[in-house]
């Protein structure tokens, strides 16, 4: 029996660690421990579950490399259903998530769950549901000034706060060099996700992700739905929009409600134990 498996949604990583087969303390200090490249087992954060009730519910538990709890994460919700599929704790086609974010519907697209589609809930744009800080609004286009320029930003919701900046080209660089001083501007009370979106056409949208509590990242399933939540939002794009970004594209459906439905992939990368010096190390930590 392993203590940790791991998969990557378009080069997000996550290890998922089932409480039934390693019961890990959680705190800010383990957890930075296990996502570290260097001294732990490497990963974008850890999927703590399924925590089972007595109704038979499947809960999770989600967290960031720098040991912050996330409401919700696209990629760590398809690979969590992938890891209940594998792990015998589902048989359906389709089954329920239920996260700090609030609940989430799966539907597998292929039976042995690599490909998979995620009813991840209803955006909104309300400053006071995001949060944002300010008068209640809707925030769509809103000047913000940042590093000595000027820039739009358009903030959502889908569980966890987003704020998506249009640009006419993106890049790495400017994700790394803008991204941390928007997701901790104080408009932002929760600190928020960042995505610099680049519009392709009607279809097809380009995001660059600063993702709070874990910095640049390949890919987001949740920066996905709220950049394209946004576009078709402001006219730009229809309720069908491919993102693409630098590990891949998910395909997002958009209702007229706002109900957002994401369509992507998972890879299963190894499964393994932790060395017996390495539990020793973190159970030494201190317990708050």
């Amino acid at each position: 029996m392993s203590d940790f498996y791991k998969y990557h949604g378009l080069g997000n990583d996550y290890l998922v660690i089932d409480p039934a087969r390693f019961d890990m303390t959680l705190t800010e200090e383990s957890v930075r421990l296990v996502c570290h490249r260097n001294y732990g087992a490497g990963s974008d954060g850890i999927l703590y579950g399924p925590l089972v009730s007595r109704d038979g519910s499947i809960s999770l538990r989600i967290f960031n490399p720098d040991g912050s709890e996330a409401e919700k994460s696209g990629n760590g919700l398809r690979i969590f259903s992938r890891y209940l599929v594998e792990a015998g704790y589902v048989t359906g086609q389709d089954f329920e998530v239920l996260t700090k974010g609030g609940p989430v519907s799966v539907h597998l697209d292929s039976p042995d769950g690599r490909l998979l589609t995620v009813g991840m809930g209803q955006l909104t744009f309300d400053s006071g549901k995001i949060p944002v800080n300010g008068p209640k609004r809707e925030v769509l286009l809103e000047p913000l000034e940042i590093a000595n320029r000027i820039i739009k930003i358009s903030a959502a919701s889908i569980g966890n706060p987003h704020c998506v900046v249009g640009c006419d080209t993106i890049d790495r660089h400017l994700a790394t060099e803008l991204g941390p001083l928007i997701e901790t501007h104080p408009l932002f009370p929760n600190k928020t996700n960042v995505q610099f979106m680049k519009i392709l056409d009607p279809k097809n949208i380009q995001i660059e992700i600063w993702e709070r509590g874990a910095g640049y990242t390949l890919a987001s399933g949740s920066s996905s739905c709220a950049a394209a939540g946004v576009a078709h939002r402001l006219g730009i794009c229809g309720p069908e929009i491919q993102v693409h970004m630098p590990g891949g594209t998910l395909n997002i459906e958009i209702s007229p409600d706002f109900l957002i439905r994401m369509r992507g992939e998972v890879s299963s990368v190894m499964e393994g134990n932790f060395a017996e010096e390495f539990k020793k190390r973190l159970a030494s930590l201190p317990v708050p």
